[in-house]
């Protein structure tokens, strides 16, 4: 079955957030989504706010920059979650935007590098290993948690160049697409993504998880061409959806039989109604994905 989520943008201020993850949850949709975009609202610290707000609902971070961390507490403040609420975190670790890592002293010569490093410590780490490495940016001396999650939990990352799919493919439990990824770019995605894991001997389960930039209402085709045209992605064929949730569902539909195992539905940044939007994805359309 194709798992259903939707995201909470950042544009929105964080107060709003307690209303909509209680919605999520009392709907039953089953991932509601968080960005740590800068510099707007912290990855961690929502995601520790609305899994303790609600009951059931899984909440995925997507994603923190790792520029921005010290695998240590990526891995601690990972873990914490983990283990309140087990089963429910999804968190994912990035390369992050360049210009925002840039603007904050922190952009890396090779981010392909530092992601590479980050992914095989915090994996380590959550796994409850005890790790020593001195890389080109991640240095661990003899380092373990002490509360490491009491099972396995997925690491993802999100992708978009050759390099990155292949290397989520190897050190990635999962990977994250963003909404400029048609189907055709979610079987492009899956086709690196395995040449990856080939690379390195896997043959577990790989989660693949697609934002899908969804508008509903009188004028959903108006916001969802005004944000491709922001975007520079316009002319991408197949990109975002507007329409009932017919019409978004069989979008989710052609997501999933390119390879994406969760789609989460993006409202446009100026989106009207985000508890409304909520309600539509969990109300509307969840019935209609099989």
């Amino acid at each position: 079955m194709t798992e259903l989520g939707a995201v909470f943008r950042p544009q929105l201020p964080p107060e709003r957030l307690r209303a909509l993850a209680r919605l999520a949850d009392e709907t039953g949709l089953e991932e509601l989504w968080l960005w740590e975009d800068c510099f707007r609202e912290g990855g961690i610290s929502t995601a520790a706010a609305a899994l303790a707000w609600t009951e059931r609902v899984r909440v995925g971070v997507g994603l923190l920059p790792v520029p921005l961390r010290n695998v240590a507490i990526t891995a601690m403040e990972a873990a914490t979650l983990h283990r309140m609420f087990p089963g429910r975190a999804v968190l994912g670790v990035g390369h992050g935007v360049q210009d925002w890592m840039g603007q904050v002293g922190a952009r890396a010569e090779s981010p392909l590098t530092l992601l590479r490093e980050h992914l095989v410590a915090l994996r380590a780490l959550l796994g409850g290993e005890r790790v020593s490495t001195r890389g080109r940016y991640v240095s661990l001396d003899d380092v373990a948690l002490d509360w490491p999650p009491e099972g396995p939990v997925e690491v993802l990352t999100g992708a978009t160049g050759p390099r990155t799919l292949r290397l989520a493919g190897e050190a990635a439990d999962g990977t994250v697409l963003t909404a400029s990824t048609p189907p055709d770019g979610v079987r492009r995605a899956r086709r690196l993504i395995d040449e990856g894991r080939q690379k390195a001997g896997r043959t577990d389960r790989h989660r693949v998880v697609v934002y899908l930039l969804t508008a509903t209402g009188p004028d959903a085709a108006a916001r969802l061409r005004a944000e491709l045209t922001e975007e520079g992605v316009a002319d991408v064929p197949d990109l975002g959806v507007a329409g009932d949730a017919a019409a978004v569902a069989k979008a989710v539909q052609r997501l999933a039989d390119a390879g994406a195992d969760t789609v989460v539905l993006q409202p446009t940044a100026d989106e009207p109604d985000p508890e409304g939007f909520v309600r539509f994805a969990a109300e509307d359309v969840r019935p209609l994905v099989p």
